[in-house]
């Protein structure tokens, strides 16, 4: 994968109040999606709530905590909490069918370590995280609103990535991901300017072993499009 430039300035692309991490989606949940919410909803499944989550009580154990926004399907999600069983995974998402899709996943694999939260993120990390309470974030192909006009409604914008590294302890990680050159970039511009943040690269790093290459991203390479992957490690607090 050739080097990118490096970005460019973006003026004027400001965090708006009504950011939210997703775009409704039409899409039919399958009989096995529903049996899974249906077995398996009540445990991994956690509403909502305006006060910070106790998540050694959530998950039934002490463990660094992911914090996941945006799983689609879930086969990412699944692969990683499979290759991670110390780790804890609490998962962000709002389109039912991939919340079914990753709730069969969990029967299927026996996997322990997930829970899911079907709710907006951006009000997820603002009342029920604490500071310093994640070991690790990942936001991985994000809606890129490729549209000019539409660029104030990525995610990946200084309010929200100083909120997430606050809520991240020291040595913790932001890994994201895209295969939309121009959000990459924009992407790099952000995390780059965020004092609680440092690059683990120079640039763009490579892609970790864990993330695993979905369907969709093979076909995408197969085409000849690209991938960027940015790893962010938290500091200490700014002077």
């Amino acid at each position: 994968m050739s080097e990118l430039p490096s970005p460019a300035p973006f003026p004027g692309v400001e965090h708006p109040r009504a950011v939210r991490s997703f775009v409704r989606r039409a899409g039919r949940t399958t009989t096995g999606q529903a049996r899974a919410f249906e077995t398996l909803g009540p445990r991994f499944i956690i509403p909502f709530q305006e006060q910070v989550l106790d998540l050694p009580a959530t998950f039934g154990r002490e463990a660094p905590t992911i914090l996941e926004i945006g799983f689609g399907m879930g086969e990412a999600t699944a692969h990683i909490a499979g290759l991670m069983g110390e780790k804890n995974f609490l998962c962000c998402e709002v389109h039912e069918p991939g919340i079914g899709a990753l709730l069969k996943r969990v029967g299927e694999q026996g996997l322990g370590n997930i829970r899911i939260v079907p709710h907006d993120a951006v009000q997820v990390v603002d009342q029920m995280l604490a500071p310093g309470s994640l070991a690790g974030v990942h936001v991985f192909f994000p809606d890129p609103w490729h549209k000019l006009r539409h660029h104030k409604r990525r995610l990946i914008q200084p309010p929200l990535v100083r909120r997430l590294a606050e809520r991240l302890r020291p040595g913790g990680t932001i890994h994201c991901a895209t295969d939309w050159e121009h959000y990459a970039q924009q992407m790099l511009e952000v995390l780059s300017a965020e004092p609680l943040l440092r690059n683990t690269t120079e640039g763009y790093a490579p892609r970790p072993d864990y993330r695993p290459l979905t369907k969709f991203e093979n076909r995408g390479l197969r085409l000849g499009h690209g991938v960027w992957d940015l790893v962010f490690e938290r500091t200490k607090e700014p002077a």
